[in-house]
């Protein structure tokens, strides 16, 4: 990608995304799109993989006064990370750092409820699993997502994204593989290296994930041997 080029959108995005991911050997991914902004171009992904799609639900545990500044950040199934250098210049109790999980936990838990309607999770045991997101900036979230899809038996875990700062693409090391299409030194948020960054709601994930194709087969003809 060309220093201060934008991605149209999030599918765009999502279709150079999977045009690079073509290129690498995938025993039978399983694409894992990270709510909202990640599953728009997760959905790009998975097309262009012939791959079933799926959701992993993460939530930032951001500090209360500053909450774009992520501790942390916690998953399904009791999965979390916590950023310990801010954990310690925040000097926030045990007490209120407990409040704040359980939060956000809650959150997953509904949020969990709410996309996918009562289906049973893909299952990842053994696969690929490819993590999705619309951007990278602090690497918390992703870092909880990659660790979430190791702890559900992926045998190899990738995490995709069109854009993130190169220090953080540097020291990922949750996933087994980054795939990353543009990593400006001058990062300074996601949404600027879109040209439409417009907000993803519930109701376009929902309606994202039910139109999803059942790409099973498609995928074990794709995968190697």
């Amino acid at each position: 990608m060309a220093p201060g080029e934008r991605f149209t959108d999030r599918r765009e995005a999502g279709r150079r995304l999977g045009a690079a991911l073509r290129s690498h050997p995938l025993t039978q991914p399983v694409v894992l799109g990270l709510p909202r902004g990640g599953v728009p171009v997760a959905d790009e992904v998975s097309r262009a993989l012939g791959a079933p799609l799926d959701v992993l639900v993460v939530r930032k545990v951001g500090v209360p006064w500053q909450p774009e500044v992520a501790m942390g950040a916690v998953g399904e199934r009791g999965t979390a990370i916590w950023n310990a250098d801010v954990r310690a210049h925040t000097r926030i109790s045990d007490a209120e750092l407990d409040a704040l999980e359980r939060r956000e936990r809650a959150e997953v838990e509904a949020r969990v409820a709410r996309f996918r309607a009562g289906r049973a999770p893909r299952a990842i045991e053994g696969r690929t699993a490819v993590v999705v997101d619309d951007g990278v900036a602090t690497g918390a979230s992703a870092r909880v997502a990659c660790a979430m899809a190791r702890e559900l038996g992926a045998a190899h875990v990738i995490l995709a994204t069109p854009v993130a700062p190169p220090e953080v693409i540097d020291g990922f090391r949750e996933a087994d593989e980054v795939v990353c299409l543009a990593s400006p030194r001058s990062f300074m948020a996601v949404g600027q290296h879109y040209v439409d960054f417009a907000q993803v709601s519930d109701e376009q994930v929902v309606a994202i994930l039910q139109a999803a194709p059942h790409a099973d087969r498609e995928t074990r003809r794709r995968s190697p041997g």
